[in-house]
């Protein structure tokens, strides 16, 4: 049934909301202020869920997508919207989710962060599939809603030197015997490298080694195989590359990397945060400060340059020997101390096994850091800022941080790691009074 919308608002995936008949309608591709003509294809007890066929009436935020493959692949849903109105959305998002699943409002709404708009992604994951029955080969990200690969030859958001790379690497996958036992392939690059790592399901043959190397040599790259988990990711050719690294300037650091550890994709935006970070949280020379989700020292050694102690903890001893060799390379092993710990199974006896902590940065992934905030007790750290890649779970954690622990939340502001999508990246400030 096709009906006609006004779209009122975005939902946290950025689909428009419109209301028919006394129920919720969520259209993807239409944007606040518009009028659309949509198909329901769903039909649920509380909502509907519909397909955008025209737009009747643009809004004002609408613009062309830079993508030709833009609303079949998934890699963006927001490239229909001005970048304006993209940071003004993640920035209602967040307030929304605060003042509604926290019950909680931050005295201070920071300016949005911005950087580049495009070929950002510098860290990413691209799958690969085999139609056999159309005799062609597919490397990108999966369409939309689906785990089928796009058939795209150009990626506006990854940086230009990887987006050229889309059509030769399905030529030299489509000529390898292993085509059909290589389902992905990773990218990270940092100044002067770009690293591809396969993951092989199957060890290539000698004559496959030849064609990589070919490839190799013709675009620059670096080939790294990948047989099991992350953990068995090995360069191939050439060996003698120097290694990964990104900078953080502002504090002297650099930190070297591994293809498949975990790094922002938005290298740019991440010294911004960074810097911000530590200016909101002020270590001082001597202070004791707990760097929690530390991953491999983005945040541990920024603040341990600012004279602080900072005792960095993590989940994955791989990621905590790493950040032990950062905080060698910069010199600052003195002024860190890494240890592996499960912060989703922490308790108050936990905590207080950490020692008087004066001030707590918090990182946590998608699902946030809930126990760790429950088993904060009376001489909980007076101030802590807290970095977010999902709103949800950051309210959700800011209610239990006021109405439980008596902070108070100073400040929230977005930083657009991730433009042309929903994700939101925030950062906020909780004090003791």
């Amino acid at each position: 049934m096709e009906v006609v919308l006004q779209i009122e608002g975005l939902d946290h995936e950025a689909q428009g909301i419109a209301r028919h008949e006394g129920k919720v309608v969520f259209v993807d591709g239409a944007l606040p202020g518009e009028t659309v003509r949509a198909e329901i294809k769903r039909r649920r007890s509380h909502f509907d869920q519909a397909e955008l066929r025209a737009v009747l009436v643009p809004g004002p935020s609408r613009t062309e997508p830079r993508c030709p493959h833009f609303g079949h692949c998934g890699g963006c849903n927001m490239q229909h919207a001005d970048p304006a109105a993209q940071i003004a959305y993640k920035q209602r998002i967040l307030e929304d989710n605060l003042a509604r699943i926290g019950k909680v409002r931050p005295d201070a709404l920071w300016a949005p962060v911005q950087g580049p708009d495009w070929g950002y992604r510098q860290r990413a994951r691209l799958s690969v599939r085999w139609l056999a029955k159309k005799g062609r080969m597919l490397v990108g990200f999966h369409e939309k809603r689906s785990s089928f690969v796009a058939d795209m030859d150009t990626c506006a958001i990854l940086p230009p030197a990887v987006s050229t790379l889309l059509v030769p690497l399905r030529n030299l996958i489509l000529e390898l015997t292993v085509r059909e036992r290589l389902p992905q392939i990773e990218v990270a690059q940092s100044k002067g490298l770009l690293v591809l790592v396969l993951r092989l399901l199957e060890l290539p043959t000698e004559e496959d080694k030849v064609k990589m190397r070919a490839f190799s040599d013709r675009h620059g790259v670096q080939l790294w195989w990948q047989t099991r988990g992350p953990d068995t990711a090995r360069p191939f050719y050439p060996l003698e590359r120097p290694g990964l690294v990104y900078h953080l300037d502002e504090f002297d650091v650099e930190i070297p990397f591994g293809p498949t550890e975990f790094t922002q994709v938005n290298s740019a935006v991440n010294r911004v945060l960074v810097g911000r970070a530590v200016r909101l949280l002020d270590p001082q020379p001597e202070e004791r400060v707990l760097d929690l989700f530390c991953g491999l020292g983005n945040f541990t050694l920024a603040l341990a340059r600012r004279g602080a102690q900072v005792l960095g903890i993590e989940g994955n001893p791989a990621l905590v020997d790493r950040a032990c060799q950062n905080a060698a390379h910069n010199g600052l092993e003195k002024k860190t101390r890494f240890q592996t710990t499960n912060l989703f199974e922490v308790d108050e006896s936990t905590v207080t096994g950490w020692g008087r902590q004066d001030k707590w940065l918090i990182d946590p992934p998608r699902d946030g850091a809930i126990n760790l905030v429950k088993a904060i007790g009376t001489e909980g750290p007076r101030r802590i800022v807290y970095v977010s890649c999902s709103p949800a779970t950051l309210a959700r954690d800011a209610g239990v941080l006021v109405h439980r622990h008596g902070y108070r939340l100073k400040g929230a502001g977005v930083f657009n790691m991730f433009p042309h999508t929903a994700h939101v990246e925030s950062l906020t400030l909780f004090e003791r009074e």
